[in-house]
């Protein structure tokens, strides 16, 4: 046993007895009420002190400070509504008009600094309290460029009127074979209205509202500097109205030849393109070969629809009497089983496009072809155009003249387009159908009229007044087919 005499006084004494008790115990219980601990190392004993507890030291208080600070830009201008926050935490604020701002912060915390289309800042903060913080402009937004009249190509920032763009991916995430529903959404101040004359039918762009009661709302297209006006200005009116409807000329176009999208209102699209652009532009840019790049791309979008909602037809009560067309009868014994949504078919959206993009850095070469097959829910409607599409941009003259030549074509199949009207339209006679009646009879939808030696709409309830005719008659023998070739060239000399 070892022990040093400066820990252990003489003194300290204890008298103890143990029989056939383990070592440990008999130093645990011996050395209880001293401070004293010990170690056993091979048959030596060593014993000490314990080790003395550390004193309990109060931290050091966190060091506070108020920050205040100015955000200004690189040319020393403030930016007011910048936002001031600490890294980590949900503590921030915003700059003032002035650009000013005041915040709590703890030494060795991150301030940062952020403020749309400028480079964000991050800095430690010091014991120092007065910080002047200076944002530089971010190069995309200094990059940042949109197409103007006649395809002239302008920084956002430099315009005095206001400009929307967006990129043809954007455009071409969803499918549809008219690409101006695609824009529904992504366009502050845009309304979209598609017809309900099934795929491929026309739209109505509105910019800010409607302006004109009876006349045309529609926007201007402008397709590479180039106006196409829409044909189709308002829906159809009357009962027999809206047959053979179709779409307008710049539903025709390869989505997939679409490099951007810029939209003008206001009185400046006016300024820049006369009267007819009073209700706004949209500027369509189409692609063109890239220099010292070859590429081929391949796409394919299939999309299926079904209605997505279906007025609520009452199946409680039948006929008003036996033939009628209303529905003001007796209480049906059990309720009807017809169904308006099985005239309804899945309809279908398949669209396929190849690009060939080539250039040296005098000759930019763009070539295309595109596809579209499309059904719609009202069986026999459908729709098929294919595109070609070609631009070539060349340089002469020691790179200072560069022509731009571009052709697009393309052809359109529609074959029985929905119409508005009453008497072109199916939609009618199904949506009033009597409950309690068998619809399935009405499925044989042709007579031969021995009288006049051919078949005859079989339609056993008179057109009630509406210029209704059995549904599957509309659309298996109202076929109304439009068969079109749309050809646009465009070319530019600059020197």
């Amino acid at each position: 046993i070892l022990w040093s005499t400066k820990e252990i006084k003489n003194e300290q004494r204890q008298n103890v007895s143990f029989n056939n008790t383990p070592l440990n115990e008999v130093l645990n219980i011996a050395l209880k009420d001293y401070q004293l601990t010990y170690v056993i190392k091979d048959k030596t004993i060593v014993i000490r002190e314990k080790d003395k507890p550390l004193l309990n030291v109060e931290p050091q208080a966190i060091q506070k400070i108020k920050i205040q600070g100015k955000i200004v830009d690189d040319l020393g201008k403030p930016l007011p509504g910048a936002s001031v926050f600490i890294k980590g935490t949900t503590r921030g604020v915003t700059s003032s008009d002035d650009g000013d701002f005041t915040i709590d912060a703890e030494i060795g915390e991150v301030l940062v600094a952020s403020f749309t289309g400028f480079v964000t800042v991050e800095l430690t903060v010091t014991k120092q309290t007065i910080y002047t913080i200076v944002l530089k402009e971010s190069a995309n937004n200094l990059n940042s460029v949109v197409v103007t009249a006649l395809g002239i190509k302008k920084e956002a920032r430099s315009l005095s009127y206001h400009v929307q763009q967006l990129s043809g991916s954007e455009v071409n995430r969803v499918s549809d074979a008219n690409f101006v529903n695609n824009l529904n959404g992504k366009v502050a101040g845009v309304t979209i209205n598609s017809s309900s004359s099934g795929v491929g039918g026309s739209s109505r762009v509105i910019m800010r509202g409607v302006k004109s009661i009876s006349g045309n709302n529609n926007a201007l297209y402008v397709i590479d500097g180039v106006p196409m006006p829409n044909l189709s200005t308002a829906q159809p009116e009357g009962v027999f109205a809206g047959a053979g409807q179709t779409g307008d000329g710049i539903s025709n176009i390869n989505p997939d030849d679409i490099e951007s999208i810029s939209v003008l209102s206001g009185p400046s699209a006016a300024a820049l393109y006369g009267s007819s652009a009073a209700n706004g532009v949209v500027l369509v840019t189409t692609k063109r070969g890239v220099q010292g790049k070859f590429s081929v791309n391949v796409s394919n979008s299939t999309t299926f629809s079904n209605p997505l909602m279906l007025p609520e037809f009452q199946k409680t009560y039948g006929q008003t009497e036996q033939g009628s067309y209303y529905s003001w009868g007796d209480k049906l014994s059990t309720p009807s089983t017809y169904d308006p949504s099985a005239f309804f078919q899945t309809g279908s959206n398949i669209t396929n496009s190849i690009s060939l993009s080539t250039g040296t850095a005098q000759n930019q070469t763009y070539v295309s072809v595109g596809s579209v097959n499309a059904e719609g829910i009202i069986h026999n409607n459908d729709y098929t155009r294919y595109n070609l599409s070609v631009r070539n941009t060349s340089k002469f003259l020691e790179d200072k003249m560069t022509m731009d030549i571009g052709f697009m074509t393309s052809n359109v199949k529609e074959q029985n387009m929905i119409s508005q009207g009453q008497y072109f339209n199916p939609l009618v006679a199904i949506y009033l159908f009597p409950p309690g009646d068998e619809f399935s009879k009405v499925k044989s939808f042709e007579r031969y009229n021995a009288s006049r030696n051919f078949q005859t709409q079989f339609w056993p309830y008179g057109d009630q007044g509406l210029s209704m005719q059995n549904p599957y008659w509309v659309t298996e023998r109202n076929l109304f087919m439009n068969d079109k070739g749309r050809y646009m060239a465009n070319g530019s000399l600059k020197y």
